[in-house]
């Protein structure tokens, strides 16, 4: 059964931000002194790499003088949503990074909130899903780890980096069903963040992790795990190693958007301001460096368009998540 998540949807929004009375800047570079980046998890995780991935590119462009970085978990990212809305007159300086689980949780009533409450920013990009397992372990393939699981569904524990019904619990879920198991028996331990998840994995404590692609390829060029399957339509470049699970007769796709967000009220000026440094970065060499590096897609979407992305995102994700049993 072909169980294909949000790709369309995605690769259809395009960029439309409008700069029209967009503030002009010394030298028609730098577009913004410094930008504060709040990411909702913790270290080695898929937020923290994409918040500070973009943070390294927009200072090494020169369109932003200086970034820094604040790591703040908690309450599967609610922690951070509501720092953001509590302290917005002075927060005009950061932004938070976030993704497809900011639609997730308030669906699923984890956090009060949605993106409704925010300051829409920019999508920036996308990334694939992958099952891995430690680089010693037994299972060399997709096939290899359904057939652990047939044989013993509960010492084949599948782990993440998000909450029960969360994002990488979803991921393991709808491949297990392409496979043709039963999605709501998967035995998932989630952990606050991917480094964290990651971690659980070489311990031995989970038989493989459901994550982001970008999050395994630098464990995985290091020898340290093995990526059984990604959920693309292809092979990315950045690992081509890694097979495909549609190539392994698992027929499904998803890729995880990822950007950015401000306080609440951010005045029209800053969002502007950080519209358009997003804009421009994807025309560099150091942004091309990054999003290589990690093998992330471009996905830009702005303004309006990011909204409706979003409400769009809203309503795929609670019709598949209805269709699992999570809602």
């Amino acid at each position: 059964m072909k169980t294909t998540f949000g790709r369309r949807a995605l690769m259809a929004a395009v960029a439309a931000a409008s700069l029209v009375g967009a503030p002009l800047y010394a030298g028609g570079h730098q577009v913004l002194d410094s930008v504060h980046f709040l990411i909702p998890g913790g270290a080695g995780g898929g937020w923290d790499g994409t918040a500070r991935g973009t943070g390294e590119a927009l200072t090494n462009a020169g369109l932003v003088g200086s970034a820094s970085y604040e790591n703040m978990s908690g309450g599967g990212g609610g922690k951070a949503i509501g720092y953001m809305i509590e302290n917005a007159e002075s927060l005009e300086g950061t932004l938070m990074v976030n993704s497809t689980p900011i639609v997730i949780r308030s669906l699923t009533g984890v956090f009060p909130h949605n993106f409704r409450d925010l300051t829409l920013i920019a999508g920036t990009i996308g990334d694939y899903a992958a099952m891995v397992v430690p680089a010693d372990s037994p299972l060399n393939s997709m096939a290899d780890l359904l057939a652990a699981y047939q044989e013993n569904p509960g010492d084949t524990a599948i782990g993440g980096g998000s909450v029960p019904g969360g994002m990488d619990h979803l991921v393991a879920a709808m491949v297990m069903k392409a496979a043709g198991e039963d999605p709501t028996a998967v035995k998932y331990i989630p952990y606050d963040a991917g480094g964290k998840a990651m971690a659980a994995l070489l311990s031995g404590e989970i038989k493989a992790l459901s994550t982001g692609f970008s999050e395994a390829v630098a464990l995985a060029e290091q020898g340290e795990v093995k990526i059984l399957g990604v959920t693309s339509d292809e092979r990315v470049d950045a690992f081509a190693d890694a097979a495909t699970m549609k190539e392994q007769g698992i027929d499904t796709t998803f890729v995880n958007w990822r950007g950015f967000f401000g306080a609440p009220g951010l005045s029209e000026d800053k969002v502007s301001a950080y519209q358009m440094a997003i804009e421009k970065m994807y025309d560099t060499e150091e942004w091309e460096a990054v999003r290589a590096r990690n093998g992330w897609v471009n996905i830009h979407n702005s303004g309006e368009d990011f909204q409706s992305f979003l409400e769009n995102q809203e309503k795929v994700i609670g019709d598949l998540m209805r269709e699992l049993g999570f809602l």
